[in-house]
């Protein structure tokens, strides 16, 4: 794997690892291979260890700054970010069934690959290789919670104009399927986004609008 040359560390225990990007569909076409859903939930805790420590030593915010930050981090967008930053879906072992690594499994594994990481090479060196590969997205202050859909009703109201949100097209198995949208302002479609759910399609094709606010206002 070549998350090991960009850390510089090797591994004690490499099926921890085969583990954590092993997904569940793969195994129930292989039952000799064992999931990541057990160091996913061991994961999750370890990150929101690591995050809430670095808030309440570097930060010195107030409670509900450091809960508002600390779960815009460890959101499942945030996780599938950093997984897809860093190339994970070229190592996720995934069934015949499951042909697209989407942003939920990539959180999942990235959650599983921070629990394989704290297994095999303990607290505090996962705690620097985690800092190392969030801390740039705080620096930038990424907001991976951010409401492009009220920012955008909000800017559509000042200038009284009416936005409508459509569905236009759906891709892949029930279980894995992918939305487009588009988002209309007094009927002129000025937005389109792609997600694994309608809330995050709508959230794309906001953000795409937004990123064309003088037709909003001047139109």
């Amino acid at each position: 794997m070549k998350i090991f040359k960009k850390f510089d560390f090797n591994p004690t225990d490499i099926n921890l690892y085969y583990a954590a990007f092993t997904h569940t569909s793969y195994t129930n076409e292989n039952p000799s291979y064992t999931n990541y859903e057990r160091l996913e939930f061991l994961g999750d805790a370890v990150l929101e260890l690591i995050i809430s420590d670095y808030l309440y030593k570097e930060r010195h915010l107030e409670e509900g700054m450091m809960t508002k930050m600390r779960s815009s981090y460890v959101c499942e967008k945030a996780l599938a970010t950093y997984a897809s930053d860093l190339n994970f879906q070229e190592d996720i072992k995934l069934g015949s069934g499951e042909p697209i690594a989407n942003n939920a499994i990539l959180a999942d594994v990235f959650e599983a690959f921070v629990a394989a990481v704290y297994l095999d090479q303990g607290f505090e060196f996962t705690k620097k290789l985690v800092l190392d590969i969030i801390l740039k997205y705080v620096d930038k202050g990424i907001d991976f919670l951010h409401d492009y859909k009220s920012n955008l009703q909000e800017l559509v109201q000042t200038v009284k104009k009416s936005v409508v949100y459509e569905i236009i097209d759906e891709k892949g198995p029930s279980h894995n399927k992918i939305f487009t949208c588009q988002v209309k302002v007094d009927g002129v479609i000025l937005g389109k986004g792609v997600g694994n759910s309608k809330k995050e399609s709508e959230q794309e094709a906001a953000r795409d609008a937004l990123s064309k606010q003088a037709k909003i206002v001047n139109k």
